[in-house]
């Protein structure tokens, strides 16, 4: 099949290139706009009782508005509020109340704090406001530049927090970071494909063929959303960026290092380009379908972000695997060897002397190599038990400079830290009759009793009395560890239990959702993991035709899943003193090291199989393997870990912890387990590890016999 593609692609290059254009401007054309929401609600299934609690308030109490917003005010010199400053918070907030921006209500000005270091406003969410939509992100925009005015003279500091202007904060934080990571990738590709081709074709080729391989993917994502009705997470658009360039420059390193080989074995251009995708295009259609089955996976999440990211992710990929197999093969064909202009080098065969020296040491000590790569990830893995996953939100998606932040923070000098976003617990009569009014004053009184609550306010209850609201203040930031802990343990079991008979209740808020987020998180470890390494081992067997290789190339993908989040939790958790990582970080680390992990050990497997079919023996092809597939794995492996890397200058913790964390990952699965441990295991092997389908037997001569000739004065 590849052989005949190859074929075709070299020989019909401008109906490949006008194809994808045609395609491209179709797609750009026609397709919808790729949205996104911030509101974690939305990812969870209905049974969970945030989203039971949340559905029970929209019904009894449709013309309830929530907090969209918090203005927290305190003295520049901090000393005590005096009336004249009290005074003035009061006309400050009318003034802003009278603009009328767009999505926010009533503008309240509170009463001070009892210490009188701080006085918050309360802002509400106008009847009918998208509490993520663009309009009242583009408000909270606009109170913060008309406030600034109003401030002057009057020695009071003004700081907006809440869920909208952490919302904002937060999104500004992310485009932030996807402006660095788009810049930081475009400059290593260009600067690493110089560096190895010397031609600045080849260095601009990866960006070109991504600019337009980008828009048929995100048309292709957006119509997929629309289709099956998914909610794309915010930091999509992040993610995209690093997938396209970052695995479209593997796939195109893995195409053009073939072709470069192929020249150099006295192959015309257009056989050459043939011969590269017959020869790379089995291991790039294996690794891409690896990578997709991985992120298909994720459908069976629990939780609708990984649902939507996942399809999001596999049709990127899928793009991205067609383009290198038919885009980037047709450029080169018409381009012929002036794609490698200026350089000459390509004509001469490199000594290579590093991986060369590498491959030999392995091919002759395959025991030292298995060992002591194997031993350094089991090292790691061990410290992977030490993992605390924490939900406290409060510095990774908003950095700690953000103008969210610093007011939260001045707020908690006067209030409890709660205050910013309270818990919202319902009383609900499942009989039809009405609660009684004693009755929901003593649910009330016990609720207040409860571990972890600073207050309770007096239930507003609906007018046939039979669903009651308690708005419930957390003495701990909302999203805290702490909080989430209260809120799960003794606060829902209070209102349970102090439900009266013939009464439900329910707790819901931002911090349930986090709560049962966690529940759903943990239902997903148990089910997605498994699921998506049973399908690419089925992969491995049928593109290697073993039933033994698959087992130890997953073994060595987990051990290099276990060694990134054990060397994170050592950086973050026990040298940093972090109180936990991100509670999302172990499915980005599968998402990203345990499927493009696989593609290194997948392009390995498939050189060192070729080399045995060329008449090596396992400790000699495994040598080979490791000169020949050595650089290209070396060179994927950079782009694509220096890309993540740059998420750690995205300015918040959960960027730069995942960051750290996928950039080392891909590091060890291109530096440790593909060019060590896994030809080290293959070679230790022998023949028994392509049993029962023996696929390094030799089953046809090398074109010309080139390919078998190199090999052989190779070595």
């Amino acid at each position: 099949m590849f052989a005949a593609l190859g074929r075709y692609v070299a020989r019909h290059p401008w109906q490949v290139i006008i194809g994808w254009v045609v395609l491209a401007a179709a797609v750009i054309a026609t397709a919808p706009a790729l949205t996104s929401t911030t509101d974690e609600a939305e990812f969870l299934p209905d049974h969970y009782e945030s989203i039971q609690a949340a559905e029970l308030q929209s019904d009894a109490f449709p013309d309830r508005t929530e907090t969209a917003a918090i203005m927290v005010f305190d003295r520049d010199d901090g000393e005590p509020l005096t009336d004249d400053d009290v005074a003035n918070v009061e006309r400050i907030t009318s003034e802003l109340g009278d603009l009328g921006l767009p999505e926010l209500g009533a503008f309240t000005a509170n009463d001070p704090s009892e210490n009188r270091l701080v006085q918050t406003s309360t802002i509400s969410l106008a009847q009918d406001a998208d509490p993520f939509g663009e309009e009242i992100l583009d408000s909270v925009r606009d109170l913060r530049d008309e406030a600034e005015p109003l401030l002057d003279g009057t020695g009071l500091r003004m700081g907006v927090t809440g869920s909208a202007a952490q919302n904002l904060d937060s999104q500004e934080a992310a485009s932030n970071a996807e402006a660095i990571v788009g810049a930081v990738t475009v400059l290593l590709i260009l600067g690493l494909l110089l560096i190895i081709f010397r031609s600045p074709i080849i260095a601009l080729m990866p960006i070109v063929v991504v600019a337009v391989i980008s828009q048929v993917a995100t048309g292709l994502i957006g119509w997929a959303n629309e289709a099956f009705d998914l909610q794309a997470d915010s930091s999509i658009t992040v993610i995209l960026i690093v997938v396209l360039y970052g695995i479209g420059t593997d796939y195109i390193l893995f195409f053009l290092f073939r072709y470069r080989e192929a020249l150099r074995q006295g192959l015309d251009s257009k056989t050459a380009v043939s011969h590269a995708i017959e020869r790379a295009g089995e291991a790039i259609a294996s690794a891409g379908g690896a990578v997709i089955v991985a992120f298909m996976a994720l459908v069976l999440s629990t939780l609708g972000i990984f649902r939507s990211i996942g399809p999001a992710l596999a049709i990127a990929v899928a793009v991205t695997v067609l383009a290198a197999l038919t885009l980037v093969p047709a450029i080169v064909s018409l381009l012929g060897t002036k794609v490698f202009w200026p350089s000459k080098a390509w004509k001469t065969e490199p000594k290579a002397a590093r991986f060369g020296a590498v491959g030999d040491s392995l091919g002759r000590h395959p025991v030292r190599f298995a060992v002591v790569s194997g031993l350094v990830l089991a090292g790691l893995t061990v410290l992977a038990f030490g993992f605390k996953p924490t939900f406290d939100l409060s510095d990774t998606g908003v950095p700690a400079d953000a103008e969210s932040s610093v007011a939260l923070e001045t707020l908690q000098t006067g209030l409890p830290p709660g205050a910013t976003d309270p818990t919202s617990v319902l009383l609900h009569s499942t009989t039809g009759d009405p609660i009684d009014a004693a009755d929901q004053a003593a649910f009330g009184t016990a609720l207040g009793q409860a571990t972890g609550v600073a207050q309770v306010s007096e239930p507003t209850a609906t007018p046939d009395q039979t669903t009651a609201i308690y708005s419930v203040v957390l003495d701990s930031d909302p999203t805290s560890d702490a909080s989430m802990q209260n809120v799960e343990g003794p606060i829902r079991d209070t209102a349970h239990n102090a439900a009266p008979n013939g009464t439900e209740a329910l707790v819901g808020g931002t911090t349930s959702v986090f709560v049962d987020l966690q529940d759903a998180m943990n239902r997903d470890y148990s089910v997605v993991f498994p699921v998506a390494a049973l399908i690419i081992m089925i992969i491995l067997a049928v593109l290697l035709r073993s039933l033994v290789a698959p087992w130890y190339l997953m073994a060595s993908v987990g051990l290099g899943f276990g060694a990134t989040l054990g060397a994170t939790v050592l950086l973050f958790q026990t040298i940093q003193g972090d109180d936990g990582l991100i509670f999302m970080l172990p499915i980005y680390i599968y998402l990203f090291v345990v499927a493009l992990g696989t593609d290194y050990n997948i392009l390995m497997v498939a050189r060192l199989r070729e080399e045995a079919r060329n008449g090596l023996e396992p400790r000699q092809a495994a040598a080979m393997a490791v000169r020949h597939a050595g650089p290209t794995v070396a060179a994927a492996g950079v782009i694509l870990a220096g890309t993540f890397a740059s998420l750690m200058l995205g300015g918040n913790a959960l960027l730069v912890s995942m960051g750290f964390a996928i950039s080392f990952g891909i590091a060890v699965a291109a530096f440790i387990m593909a060019m060590f441990f896994t030809p080290a295991l293959t070679a230790l092997i022998g023949h028994a590890a392509w049993w029962p389908g023996h696929g390094d037997r030799r089953d046809e001569p090398a074109p010309g016999g080139g390919e078998d000739q190199l090999v052989r004065s190779a070595d």
